[in-house]
């Protein structure tokens, strides 16, 4: 989150500016798409799993995994369910 803070602070709070950064080139369109299919993917997961264990704080790793990352939403889902498995 601070590498997003400081782009907005350097180069405006556009978030279309950003979108267009993110493809400036094949290898970030790349990145940006396998990210995207990876938190889409952990998003489902995470509904399923929180509907069939009724364990709605596992919830939390949906808006981490949109702000923050696949890497700090994937973690947090798994520490999530550890606990209320334990």
């Amino acid at each position: 989150m601070v590498y997003f803070i400081a782009w907005f602070q350097e180069n405006g709070w556009s978030i279309m500016a950003m979108v267009d950064a993110w493809h400036a080139n094949n290898a970030t369109s790349g990145l940006v798409w396998d990210l995207t299919v990876a938190a889409v993917a952990l998003t489902a997961w995470i509904l399923l799993e929180t509907a069939a264990s009724r364990d709605w704080v596992g919830l939390l790793a949906i808006p981490a995994t949109f702000c923050i990352g696949v890497s700090c939403g994937l973690p947090l889902y798994i520490f999530l369910r550890m606990r209320a498995s334990s």
